[in-house]
């Protein structure tokens, strides 16, 4: 099984370029991101026609988040991030696929910190690892995958003496990550890529998707379960390369069956 986060930066603007990744790809399960539209305006008819069921929470303009499964039913679970009632961002999703529970999430970034945005990414955080840490009790394969907005490690960010004071790669952010990860989860990309640099994300600025001066920011958490299925992890980087792209591109992993 083939399963893929993607930041899509706006669904609707992207769609050619989402439609043609996904012919490429043919990922089993898809965790997008920033679909920037409101429910009613997701494309489910041309996902649909790509052969991908959906699920999805929108919202106008900003954030959104949505999971698609290629010849399979979506179980959808929540579309909130519990311990919030008065959190109306669209950032979180989960479902039931294929014995499987998949959550696509959208952390906030965070900027400028410090300040009001920094303490909600952090008490975002307290919540993702307060339900974390229940998922992990349930005894069923679990993946979190999304766009976490954090670089773990000062591999997974290029010239990182120029980030230390982003909400992106702060001390207490990157501490948070690890607290999370420390439950039992498998940081994906990590586990088989140790020691290599990896980015998820390259500016539109300053040419840095030419310059390979990216972050490492979308991430696959596998729980005891998926962690001993992994067996290959990467980044589709070319299709940042592609007119009218996201500055994020497909980060996947591939797992060997049950």
């Amino acid at each position: 099984m083939k399963i893929a986060t993607y930041n899509v930066n706006g669904v609707n603007g992207r769609l050619p370029v989402l439609l043609r990744w996904l012919a490429e790809s043919q990922p089993d399960v898809v965790c997008l991101q920033e679909l920037k539209a409101p429910e009613e305006k997701f494309p489910e008819q041309a996902i649909l026609d790509a052969g991908y069921n959906a699920i999805w929470h929108g919202q106008k303009s900003w954030n959104g988040v949505a999971i698609l499964a290629r010849n399979a039913e979506l179980q959808e679970v929540r579309r909130e991030l519990p311990g919030d009632v008065e959190d109306l961002h669209s950032r979180y999703i989960e479902a039931i696929v294929n014995g499987m529970l998949v959550a696509c999430l959208y952390l906030p970034n965070g900027n400028p910190a410090p300040g009001p945005k920094l303490d909600y990414k952090m008490k975002w955080f307290e919540r993702l690892t307060t339900h974390a840490a229940e998922l992990m009790e349930f005894g069923v394969p679990v993946v979190m995958a999304g766009d976490y907005n954090v670089m773990p490690t000062e591999l997974d960010v290029y010239k990182p003496e120029r980030w230390v004071d982003d909400a992106l790669f702060r001390p207490e952010v990157r501490a948070a990550f690890k607290t999370l990860v420390d439950q039992g989860w498998t940081d994906a990309i990590r586990k088989l890529h140790p020691n290599e640099v990896i980015y998820t994300f390259w500016d539109y600025f300053r040419d840095a998707y030419g310059r390979n001066a990216g972050l490492r920011i979308d991430h696959f958490l596998l729980s005891p379960h998926l962690d001993k299925r992994l067996l290959a992890a990467g980044v589709d980087r070319h299709v940042r390369g592609w007119e009218k792209s996201s500055d994020h591109a497909p980060t996947w992993i591939e797992l060997a069956d049950a």
